[in-house]
């Protein structure tokens, strides 16, 4: 008999993500699009157009996975459990009368456990993105890593996408030029993830998603807490950006500090000449004229 820590993450690591975890995936991406300036009164106004924007916000990572991979993207249309139940999350969070689901997620509780529970979908998403890429490129790592970062945080990339189609794109707020907290984790849990189905990581499989599960809970709950963009890997990236890329600045500045050295002491060196004689000209004794 295993020990109770392997009976705990092997437990956890079979836990099904249908239904309770996905409804909270899709109630907290909706919310995140109803929180969007006129959102709300596009739904009045178009609501087919803003039930596509609510399912990019909910299956974008599958969609962009698909598209790496050169698969059907809307092949997410084919499960048609999960396209209810979110379209169902769509249609209360927007036309529930008195804005009832609304009030009910300002709670802070119930936005703690919905995130909270939304991160656990985040690694079920980073391992099967893994897995599956790795059924077309046997130990295709950074294909492997593609797809784990497609699968977990790709659906921020793919509403940028729509958000350009719709003309209000932002340079500033696109994933690709300044990557968000949720995809840099998602990006770490993928070169994990992808290190330990190579067996280049001495780790086995369950034990490194309930590590790393608990690791995005704690971290999105503590932010949500203490309402701060907290980075975690701010001080890590920038001693390896200092390593990486830092000593041909520190090069470059140094090769102009001894150049402007070495110009200094030239032009001291010419001018105490110049010093010099101007002062022999003014110590010459001038002719007295009778």
């Amino acid at each position: 008999m295993g020990s109770p820590w392997e009976a705990l993450t092997l437990a956890f690591s079979r836990t099904s993500m249908f239904p309770f975890f996905d409804i909270a995936h899709y109630l907290v991406s909706v919310m995140a699009l109803k929180c969007q300036p006129g959102a709300a009164a596009e739904a009045w106004k178009n609501p087919f157009s803003s039930w596509f924007t609510a399912m990019l916000h909910c299956f974008g990572g599958g969609i962009l996975s698909c598209v790496l991979l050169a698969e059907p993207p809307l092949r997410f249309l084919a499960n048609n459990t999960n396209i209810l139940l979110a379209s169902s999350i769509w249609y209360i969070i927007f036309f529930c009368p008195c804005d009832l689901v609304s009030q009910g997620y300002s709670f802070l509780p119930v936005q703690l456990l919905a995130a909270g529970m939304k991160e656990v979908t985040r690694t079920w998403k980073i391992v099967g993105g893994v897995t599956h890429a790795n059924s077309y490129y046997q130990n295709g790592w950074i294909v492997m890593i593609a797809i784990g970062w497609a699968r977990g945080a790709g659906g921020s990339i793919i509403t940028n996408f729509e958000q350009l189609i719709k003309g209000r794109w932002k340079p500033q707020a696109d994933e690709w030029l300044k990557m968000s907290y949720p995809a840099k984790v998602t990006l770490l849990g993928s070169v994990i993830f992808t290190l330990q189905h190579t067996n280049h990581l001495a780790i086995s499989r369950h034990n490194l998603m309930f590590l790393y599960t608990m690791f995005l809970v704690a971290t999105k709950i503590t932010m949500m807490f203490t309402q701060t963009a907290i980075i975690p890997f701010a001080p890590f990236e920038d001693t390896l950006s200092r390593m990486l890329f830092g000593w041909q600045q520190q090069f470059s500045c140094e090769k102009k500090s001894k150049t402007k050295s070495s110009f200094n002491g030239t032009g001291s060196s010419t001018s105490k000449p110049i010093a010099d004689a101007s002062d022999n000209v003014k110590k010459k004794p001038t002719k007295k004229t009778e």
